[in-house]
């Protein structure tokens, strides 16, 4: 049966369909519409925005204050394939979007930008209300089953209950990150059905589980500007700084959403990844070293226990001393010179064995996915099948936290969207 030929169909055709209703999907909608072309999204869940909706704890991190050089940075070596769609569309450009929504976005330490509200409703309703300003047609509890392709331009989404038509197909269903919220990889099937690679998956932006038992005495205390790095020989460079808060078997915080991205693609290589965590806000051995000498002198009458105190929290002092092999209570005069030099070092960059983590269930992004050397960067149009678009998680580019990941899926999809 030929197609666009009875009327039931045509009431069935559009311009673009979207499939996936995230910060990616919903921009490129919003961006194609304003060009005048009839748009179909379609999420499978009953309502829009889900993951957006948990973003950053419900705060929603749009976006931060770095300029684009700085921003593509973060990314690592692939960070330079965002040039054309930040050049297009970057945090001043997004700051300005949702002003113009009638959401009003402020950086209360100067770099990380949120919804004055702190709440991520409030910006999937400035999007929904656009989006029916537009008359984007909106179809959620809509499970798409396949992509039809059909030369020389036709091309069918096949739902659980339709079909729909169209001449462009925007994939922005994301990861595998937050699987309670809906995600299980239907992006990859798509691509890959439509002869696309797709790069390793791991799990990102998440907790981590050590080896060491320790850790779960120390959980009472935030310890800021920490520093985490991998112990491997090939991936010393690897490294991440911020917040960090011990738990009952491992890590968490805001350095090891940082570091984690590194880290669980190794662990499908490695049983155990060792890693340094400098606790002592930057200070190396010789500075601590001079640090606890002068307290000892200052007080010779306090305990090595005291004297580490005032650098880190009790219950992490302690922890160390015994790690260490010293008696806590002693004082520094007394402890042999041997142990002194063994604490100072653990003080300066101490020891964790990462054995794990809670998989894909706990993880915010997915590290990997549609192989960027597959996409066009100029309109994130794929190279192997024209009129089909990728934009947002889906796409084998992750970042740290910060607003970083947000900030790619709407400039890459307000990039898609801008399709002729």
């Amino acid at each position: 049966m030929r197609l666009y030929t009875t009327k039931l169909n045509k009431q069935k055709e559009f311009d673009v369909i979207i499939i996936g209703s995230g910060a990616a999907g919903m921009m490129s909608a919003i961006t194609s519409a304003r060009l005048g072309k009839k748009v179909l999204l379609l999420e499978k869940l009953p309502k829009i925005g889900a993951k957006l909706k948990a973003t950053g704890g419900g705060r929603c991190n749009l976006t931060n204050t770095l300029d684009n050089e700085d921003f593509m940075k973060r990314f690592g070596k692939n960070g330079r394939f965002m040039r054309d769609a930040l050049s297009l569309f970057d945090h001043n450009q997004l700051i300005e979007f949702f002003t113009k929504l009638g959401v009003a976005t402020h950086a209360p330490d100067g770099y990380r930008v949120f919804p004055i509200t702190h709440k991520s409703t409030s910006i999937i309703s400035a999007l929904e209300k656009e989006m029916l300003k537009l008359n984007i047609l909106i179809k959620c509890s809509s499970s798409v089953k396949k992509i039809d392709i059909r030369k020389p331009c036709t091309k069918s989404v096949i739902t659980d209950s339709n079909q729909y038509f169209a001449k462009n197909i925007i994939i922005a269903t994301g990861g595998l990150g937050y699987s309670t919220l809906g995600a299980n990889g239907d992006g990859y099937n798509f691509a890959k059905k439509l002869g696309h690679n797709i790069s390793e998956l791991s799990p990102a932006m998440m907790p981590l589980h050590v080896n060491e038992t320790w850790v779960q005495n120390c959980r009472a205390d935030t310890i800021p500007k920490v520093t985490i790095k991998v112990d491997l020989p090939k991936f010393k460079k690897l490294k991440a700084s911020g917040d960090l808060i011990f738990t009952k078997n491992g890590i968490r915080g805001p350095v090891v959403l940082d570091v984690a991205r590194y880290i669980t693609p190794l662990l499908k290589k490695y049983a155990k990844v060792p890693i340094l965590i400098n606790l002592t806000k930057g200070m190396n051995e010789e500075q601590i070293r001079v640090y606890i000498k002068n307290q000892a002198i200052e007080n010779p009458d306090k305990s090595i226990l005291e004297h580490i105190s005032s650098l880190l929290p009790t219950a992490i002092s302690k922890e160390l001393c015994i790690m260490s092999k010293i008696n806590f209570k002693d004082k520094f005069s007394k402890i042999q010179r041997i142990k002194k030099d063994k604490l100072i070092k653990i003080l300066a960059w101490t020891p964790l064995h990462v054995n794990g983590h809670d998989g894909f269930e706990k993880a915010m992004i997915t590290r990997g996915g549609v192989p960027l050397k597959e996409i066009n960067p100029k309109s994130m149009q794929s190279k192997l099948v024209e009129g089909l678009y990728f934009c947002g998680e889906v796409v084998d580019l992750d970042g740290p936290c910060g607003g970083y990941n947000l900030q790619w899926s709407f400039s890459s999809g307000y990039l898609a969207g801008l399709m002729k």
